[in-house]
């Protein structure tokens, strides 16, 4: 029989277990493991140039170029190596004088099936860029019939969807006016783009995003000037606002876009240095619509050491972005060097924080540098960094590429993120929509890479305060944007369900409605694959879901079946003791039985 004392003592042990399970669950660590070997084998040497889903498997591929002159794709696999090289270009497949500079994966004849689109310089000019477009067709790229764009651009173009059809076009500058190539049926048809010429700036950082919040993609272009926004009004992009850098920079980088202060709408960040050896630097935002700049970071001290960005003619100073810790916030990698010692160089962490000084009180939130990441100061002489979500379970791990002394191929380091704190995100990747369950040749429609959609959520964070946050899908593609073809949204410690969830896609010309749809009540911690099909009726568009268990159901199973062994311990000790009692009850009754019969 268990007593009420016993019992009291039982709920105190259980509910002292449950709370330090709980504590433990709440523990938030940021450390990163390198998992180089698990990933690539032996096989970590080139440059790490696209990510897209080749094979569509639901699993992110990746593809690398080797020697200047091959293509490798990493297929995603559940054994070790998780990466293996399975489809190959060679350097017979390109003119032997031509070197691969980036490579951009993407459906460009619209059957549903990933091509592949690369760009090269000839080995004795890098001022002309050529463009190659490889077909794929049964998860393999036909190398015998590429088509070669019969334009020489000033600089790798931008890959877009201009008209709205939902298949990628190519944007940019030949002979100082801006064109648009379209590959219809595979046959290649150019004409200008915009109505009067645009000078573009090299390296430029041209984007395909929206920029009103009206979920239809505008055109964002970087000029020798400064910078421009076509706005996509009814399908045509009209100029309407010129923005100048910021009057201190001696030296640009590349402009990205993020919703940086989770208010919904894009802003423009932009690395700078102040002086041509960039021995001070700086990044600055400016919010859409606006032209005043505002910094969010300028402090690169580090102890008695002043960093600074790596000005470089083949990598441009360049923000990758990802919301590395699921706090709504996106952080940023960089690669930095010492300006004292010039062979220092390697990435940073940049985490994105409440401002607390009066300089980016505008901005209300500011870049951190993680002096301290020792995992990413193991890799010497970094070159790029860039987010990737590795095991496919919503959070953000990183790749870095590193040059080695005497080595010609980067090398490729994949480090894992240890994040413990059970954060919450959603996963959006959006499809063509060309086709649904009726595609070509039987084709699953899952993975090509669609540049263009625009992703929203609103919410209520665990204050009870409206919480919303925005994200481009592949709004860049050039020099090495190491963009994902999903976008991973973080969502905080909060577990609430999405209120709502806003999907959009570019508009063709002369259409008068927003193609946008809206679904409600999204399970956090999933991953959402939008089918918008057929396009011009968003109210037909399907969504798959797939959950991402979080780590809470893991520490709530632990926490249970731990609180329910440990009653089941105290129920036997107590049972075992009332036994006892019993049994020595039972042993006195007898002993006294047998004298009373005497």
């Amino acid at each position: 029989m268990v007593t009420e004392a016993n019992s009291k003592m039982l709920l105190s042990w259980a509910w002292f277990l449950t709370l330090l399970l709980s504590f433990v669950g709440q523990h938030v660590t940021f450390a990163l493991q390198d998992v180089t070997a698990d990933l690539f084998g032996p096989e970590n040497a080139g440059t790490v140039a696209a990510f897209g889903d080749f094979n569509s498997d639901k699993q992110t591929d990746i593809f690398i170029i080797r020697k200047d002159s091959e293509l490798l794709i990493f297929l995603a696999d559940l054994k070790a190596p998780y990466f293996k090289p399975k489809v190959q270009l060679t350097k017979e497949a390109f003119p032997s004088d031509i070197s691969i500079t980036s490579v951009v994966p993407g459906d460009y004849d619209g059957d549903s099936q990933m091509d592949v689109l690369l760009t090269g310089s000839p080995k004795d000019s890098s001022l002309k860029t050529v463009v190659f477009i490889f077909w794929g067709h049964n998860q393999t790229l036909d190398q015998s019939h590429r088509v070669d764009l019969n334009r020489t651009f000033i600089d790798q173009p931008l890959v877009m969807d201009f008209n709205g059809d939902m298949i990628p076009d190519i944007f940019g500058s030949v002979g100082g006016s801006s064109e648009v190539c379209y590959l219809r049926s595979r046959q290649l048809k150019c004409e200008q783009a915009l109505n009067f010429e645009v000078k573009m700036r090299v390296p430029h950082s041209n984007a395909f995003i929206d920029l009103n919040k009206d979920f239809t993609a505008d055109l964002f272009l970087t000029t020798t000037d400064g910078y421009e926004t076509w706005i996509n009004k009814d399908g045509n992009f009209t100029q309407t606002l010129s923005v100048k850098a910021p009057g201190i920079a001696k030296k640009v980088g590349q402009s990205a876009f993020v919703d940086f202060d989770g208010d919904g709408s894009q802003d423009h960040l932009l690395p700078v240095c102040m002086d041509i050896a960039c021995n001070r630097s700086a990044i600055y935002l400016v919010k859409p619509g606006e032209t005043e700049w505002v910094p969010v970071l300028t402090d690169f001290r580090r102890k008695d050491s002043v960093w600074g960005f790596v000005p470089s003619p083949d990598f441009p100073i360049t923000l990758h972005l990802g919301d590395y810790n699921l706090d709504g916030f996106p952080d940023a990698l960089v690669i930095l060097h010492n300006t004292s010692a010039s062979t220092q160089q390697q990435a940073f962490l940049l985490e994105n924080v409440a401002c607390n000084s009066e300089s980016c009180r505008q901005a209300g939130r500011m870049f951190l540098v993680h002096w301290e990441q020792s995992d990413l100061s193991a890799i010497p002489m970094a070159i790029v960094a860039t987010f990737f979500d590795i095991y496919e379970d919503g959070i953000l791990d990183m790749i870095v590429l590193s040059k080695v002394e005497g080595k010609k191929e980067l090398v490729i380091h994949a480090l894992k993120n240890n994040f413990e704190a059970d954060a919450y995100f959603v996963k959006v990747i959006v499809l063509s929509g060309l086709c649904s369950n009726d595609c070509p040749e039987n084709v699953k429609p899952f993975g090509v890479n669609q540049p263009g959609p625009y992703v929203m959520y609103t919410s209520v964070d665990s204050n009870g305060y409206l919480k919303n946050a925005s994200a481009g899908q592949l709004s860049q593609s050039a020099h090495l944007s190491l963009q994902l073809p999903y976008t991973v949204l973080g969502l905080g410690r909060s577990a609430n369900f999405l209120d709502h969830l806003f999907v959009g896609i570019p508009q063709p010309p002369g259409g008068k409605d927003v193609r946008k749809q809206e679904w409600t009540a999204i399970i956090p911690n999933s991953q959402l694959i939008v089918i918008p099909y057929p396009q011009n009726d968003p109210r037909s568009w399907s969504a798959k879901l797939y959950l991402t268990p979080s780590n809470i159901v893991l520490l709530t199973a632990i926490a249970l079946i731990g609180v329910c062994v440990f009653i089941l311990v105290i129920i036997g000790i107590l049972h075992w003791q009332e036994k006892k009692a019993d049994d020595r009850e039972k042993r006195q009754e007898a002993h006294r039985f047998h004298f009373d019969a005497m």
